[in-house]
């Protein structure tokens, strides 16, 4: 009894003294999803990013901040820093994912990140004449028709949407890039996305090197569509190279420009277009809220006899009802009626997506902003106080010249100096250009948005104006239309025919030395229609004065077609058998020219002052 008493009285106490068993794991778990950015993993891990990245490179992986890892080595990188990896639920996974992107949106959207939904790309497609962007976008509309409507439909406005796999892509149809540049030019910016079409049996030619500029300008992506694949010179591989030349470098040869080979007319790779085009997009993020008052831009604009004025926008927030009020531009009316590209009436249109309108006062311009309104008050106050900014504007504003460019650069007001450079030959370009970036200083830098041999044209001006650039012209002129738009825009143009000269004044401009120059204003031109004797042996022209107005002592050039046959000035002025001092625009009147007898039919007298640039 006593040994079995004892017995229990040691169990007793072995039961007290507690069982030592193996040592407790006291690594912390990390639940990890199946990837994982890098940015993303320094958090979780409470780790600065910069050892994340150190510690992937000793493992052999070179990665950047945002790049995305797999759970194998995301685990290997938390364990080197102490922690045991788990592989997270879905559920867990999914729901970071969440919070992760929201996170993101609300980085880059603010509060309104809650309210945002995603909204279809609007595509602008440029290229070069002939190379198939008519062709293309046909093709694009019938592959997203159904047989039962080919050739029934008829588009009636400049833009439509597609859809593909479910999803919309909405195509503007621009004639090219000046209309893209002078939408730009009004301050709007409406593309997410460039279609930039090479004929495959062309290759890259000047247009298309245009438009690649005007895209950066705006900078927008860009997706390649090599077209015309079906011919049987077509060498997709050239164009590919020419494109890298051109700072394009395609995705296979290791860039990150999408290309697509396709066949307008055999409506091949169309879907494969179609589809890169929203991948690009989806990089993008574009998104919209719907349920605000509507916000758009107007593409098209005109007076229909029996409608009055119509107006094609493009909504880009919000959602347009019918009897919404709007303020457009400098017009406002209450929408009477909303019109697809079909014709087809519509009640209501949400982002992304082109309507034509009827109901306002009068046509607006292109690039004009749309904006729904509560009432007819609130517009009238609206167009009061944008009358009152445009006038305090117009007051203020000066364009970027070389004469103010110290000024503008000392307030801030300018950081980059948009440059547009002409010559006369391709080997001026690479020396001025290079002469020219050299010139930069830590309050400013000099970029050259476009580059090309050619008399400086239109479109060049309306990239200078879109930009906020000037144009630099070698050895080269501007056309009677470039000289005119340049005028009435304020855009600055300079030409040189010494390399030493332009980038002196460069120089100066930069640095606050730069003498204002005198530059040429049109005052009016005339066409001669007859040539009379005006006495001791000297020769009038009659015109007409079809643009401005002629007076007395006026420096004038008269032109015979492109050819400048005499500058000098206006000696003589008369109506009818007076003199005149001065004679206005759709009136006819006899012009002497001094030191000048030589007038013919069809010559053309430009007349012109000088004034400093700037003011």
């Amino acid at each position: 009894m006593a040994r079995a008493s004892n017995t229990r009285k040691t169990a007793s106490k072995a039961a007290e003294k507690p069982v030592k068993g193996p040592e407790e794991d006291k690594t912390p778990v990390i639940n990890l999803p199946r990837s994982v950015s890098v940015r993303q993993l320094a958090e979780m891990l409470d780790i600065d990013a910069i050892n994340i990245i150190k510690q992937l490179m000793r493992n052999g992986i070179m990665a950047n901040i945002n790049q995305v890892i797999d759970y194998e080595t995301a685990g290997s990188i938390a364990t080197s820093f102490g922690y045991k990896p788990n592989l997270a639920p879905i559920k867990d996974q999914l729901m970071a994912s969440a919070a992760e992107e929201s996170k993101r949106l609300k980085r880059k959207y603010g509060k309104e990140a809650e309210n945002l939904v995603a909204r279809p790309p609007v595509v602008t497609v440029m290229g070069h004449v002939d190379h198939g962007k008519t062709k293309l976008l046909d093709a694009i509309r019938k592959t997203n028709v159904v047989d039962s409507e080919a050739g029934g439909i008829t588009q009636h406005i400049g833009a439509y949407q597609v859809t593909i796999e479910g999803q919309k892509i909405t195509f503007l149809d621009t004639p090219g890039h000046e209309a893209f540049t002078a939408m730009r030019a009004h301050g709007a910016n409406i593309t997410d996305v460039t279609i930039l079409v090479v004929a495959a049996d062309d290759g890259v030619m000047p247009q298309t090197k245009e438009a690649i500029n005007h895209a950066r300008a705006a900078e927008v992506p860009i997706v390649v569509a090599i077209n015309k694949i079906d011919k049987d010179n077509a060498d997709p591989n050239l164009v590919k190279q020419q494109l890298t030349e051109a700072g394009l470098v395609v995705e296979e040869w290791g860039g990150d420009t999408v290309s697509v080979e396709v066949s307008a007319k055999e409506k091949k790779g169309i879907k494969e277009l179609l589809e890169s085009v929203l991948l690009v997009a989806e990089m993008e993020e574009l998104k919209a809220n719907p349920n605000q008052p509507a916000a758009g831009v107007v593409i098209e604009a005109e007076k229909d006899k029996t409608m009055g004025p119509l107006a094609t926008v493009l909504i880009q927030s919000g959602t347009l009802k019918e009897e919404d009020t709007v303020v457009v531009g400098m017009t406002w009316g209450r929408v009477r009626a909303m019109f697809n590209e079909t014709r087809k009436r519509i009640k209501k249109a949400e982002p992304s997506m082109p309507v034509e309108i009827l109901g306002l006062g009068e046509v607006p311009k292109v690039g004009d902003t749309l904006t729904a309104v509560s009432d007819e008050r609130h517009a009238q106050a609206i167009l009061a106080r944008k009358r009152a900014e445009l006038e305090e504007e117009a007051l203020k504003r000066k364009a970027v010249n070389l004469d103010n460019l110290y000024d503008q650069i000392s307030t801030g007001k300018v950081k980059e100096l948009n440059v547009i450079l002409k010559t006369d030959v391709q080997g001026s370009i690479e020396p001025i250009v290079s002469s020219l970036e050299r010139m930069e200083t830590d309050e400013v830098k000099v970029r050259i948005i476009h580059s090309a041999t050619g008399n400086v044209t239109e479109s060049d001006v309306m990239l200078a104006a879109a930009s906020n650039g000037l144009i630099i012209g070698f050895n080269v002129n501007a056309n009677e239309g470039a000289r005119r738009l340049a005028t009435s825009t304020g855009v600055d143009i300079r030409f040189y025919d010494i390399i030493y000269n332009l980038t002196d004044d460069v120089d100066k401009a930069l640095k606050g030395l730069l003498e204002p120059k005198l530059v040429e204003v049109i005052e009016g031109r005339a066409d001669v229609r007859a040539v009379f004797s005006a006495g001791k042996g000297s020769k009038a022209a009659g015109v007409l004065v079809n643009e401005g107005r002629v007076t007395r002592n006026i420096p004038v050039r008269v032109m015979r077609g492109k050819e400048v046959l005499v500058e000098s000035t206006v000696s003589s002025l008369k109506r009818f058998k007076d003199d005149a001092k001065e004679v206005a625009a759709g009136y006819e009147c006899g012009v002497g020219v001094k030191d000048f007898n030589d007038f013919k039919v069809g010559d053309v007298l430009e007349f012109y002052k000088m004034e400093k640039s700037g003011k």
